[in-house]
C-alpha cells in the first residue's frame, strides 16, 4: 500500500483509532474548541473524511475556564459489541469521562464520569468485562499506568484502581492502551513529552493486570535525537488490525519548517506506519 504521510494534516494531535464493520474511525483532541474531538472515517487508513465531532453539546462539554492549555486531552475511541465509546478528560471540568453511540453519523450520549484520576484515559473490553486506564496516580498513591475494572453503564468502580505499569523509564509517561494478540497482553504508552524526545514504548503481559515486562529495545518508534529529519516528535500512538490481519499504527508527528529549522506552524498531525512483531 502506498501513502503519503501525514494521512491527516494541519492540526489534529493525540489519534486514537478503532475498526468496525469493515471501517476505521479515529478522533483526536480538541482541547479548549468548540464542538469537540473530530471525528473521521475511512475505508482504507489512507483517505480519511471527517463525519464530524463527538462533542457538539455544552452538556456534553463544558469549557468555562479552559485556555490554551485547557479542555479535552487524549480521547480514545473503541468498538464494543456494536457500541461506540470515546473516553477523554476535560482537565478543566470534570476530569475522566466518555460517551458512547450505536450510531457512529449521529449523536453520542451525555458524559458518564469515572472516578479515577489522571489523563489520557483508555477502555479495553474482554469476556464482558470492561477494563478503564489512565496515567496518574492510583487509590494507594502510586503513579504510572493506572486501571480498574467499571460498570460499562454507569461507569462506576468496581474494584480499586490499580497501577499496573510505571513505563519504561522516560518522562510524562501518557497515551496508554491495551492490547490482546495471540496471548499476550501489549500495554503500550508514550514518554519523552510531545517534543522532540517523544517516543512510543511498550510491554508484555499474561493477564490484563500484568505482571508487564518491558521491551527491551524500547522506544519502538521516535525520531529523537535525528538531526536533519523534517519529521519530528513521533509517538503518542494507537494500534489496529487491518482485514488482512495487518497491524498498522496511528500516531502524532510535527513537520518542522526547515529540516534545521526547529519551528512548526502546522501543529501536530496524525501519521500512519506499518506495525511487524519481534518475536525474540
Amino acid at each position: 500500500m502506498k501513502y503519503i504521510n501525514p494521512v491527516i494534516s494541519g492540526f489534529y494531535p493525540d489519534p486514537s483509532i478503532c475498526k468496525a464493520e469493515g471501517k476505521y474511525y479515529l478522533v483526536c483532541s480538541s482541547f479548549q474548541f468548540f464542538p469537540g474531538v473530530p471525528l473521521y472515517e475511512s475505508d482504507d487508513l489512507v483517505n480519511w473524511k471527517q463525519i464530524g465531532h463527538v462533542l457538539t453539546r455544552k452538556s456534553q462539554l463544558p469549557l468555562e475556564g479552559a485556555g490554551s492549555w485547557g479542555g479535552i486531552y487524549a480521547p480514545t475511541i473503541r468498538y464494543n459489541n456494536g457500541r461506540f465509546y470515546m473516553v477523554t478528560t476535560n482537565v478543566t471540568n470534570g476530569g475522566n469521562f466518555y460517551v458512547y453511540t450505536d450510531d457512529i453519523h449521529g449523536e453520542w450520549s451525555e458524559p458518564v464520569y469515572v472516578q479515577q484520576g489522571g489523563i489520557d484515559p483508555s477502555l479495553y473490553f474482554e469476556n464482558g468485562k470492561a477494563y478503564f486506564m489512565s496515567n496518574g496516580e492510583d487509590d494507594e498513591g502510586n503513579h504510572g499506568v493506572t486501571q480498574c475494572e467499571i460498570d460499562i453503564e454507569t461507569g462506576k468502580k468496581l474494584m480499586p484502581s490499580k497501577t499496573i505499569w510505571t513505563g519504561a523509564g522516560g518522562r510524562f509517561l501518557e497515551s496508554p492502551h491495551l492490547y490482546k494478540i495471540k496471548d499476550e497482553y501489549y500495554l503500550m504508552a508514550a514518554e519523552g513529552g510531545t517534543e522532540y524526545g517523544h517516543m512510543i514504548v511498550y510491554a508484555k503481559g499474561k493477564t490484563p493486570y500484568g505482571p508487564f515486562e518491558n521491551y527491551p529495545h524500547n522506544p519502538v518508534l521516535t525520531n529523537r535525537n535525528l538531526g536533519g529529519y523534517e519529521i519530528q516528535g513521533c509517538g503518542h500512538g494507537d494500534l489496529v488490525e487491518d482485514e488482512n490481519g495487518n497491524f498498522w499504527c496511528v500516531h502524532l508527528a510535527f513537520r518542522m519548517i526547515n529540516m534545521w529549522v526547529m519551528h512548526h506552524i502546522t501543529g501536530r498531525e496524525v501519521y500512519l506506519v506499518p506495525v511487524t512483531f519481534d518475536e525474540n
